[in-house]
């Protein structure tokens, strides 16, 4: 799985979670975490933090 798949996927569990419990922390996250037509995320922050918590995981394996 590519580092994108996995945001996808991440992405998607948490519009999972949202749509069960109505979160408006969850929601806010969301829309930020949308990517435009460029491919970046709304808040480009987030990208930023994505690859460093894949990082961190890859490099306790």
């Amino acid at each position: 799985m590519t580092i994108k798949e996995a945001y996808m996927a991440m992405q998607y569990f948490l519009e999972q979670f949202y749509d069960r419990t109505g979160s408006d922390d969850v929601g806010g996250l969301l829309g930020d975490m949308l990517l435009t037509d460029n491919e970046e995320t709304m808040d480009s922050g987030i990208w930023n933090d994505w690859i460093e918590a894949v990082k961190k995981v890859k490099s306790e394996q």
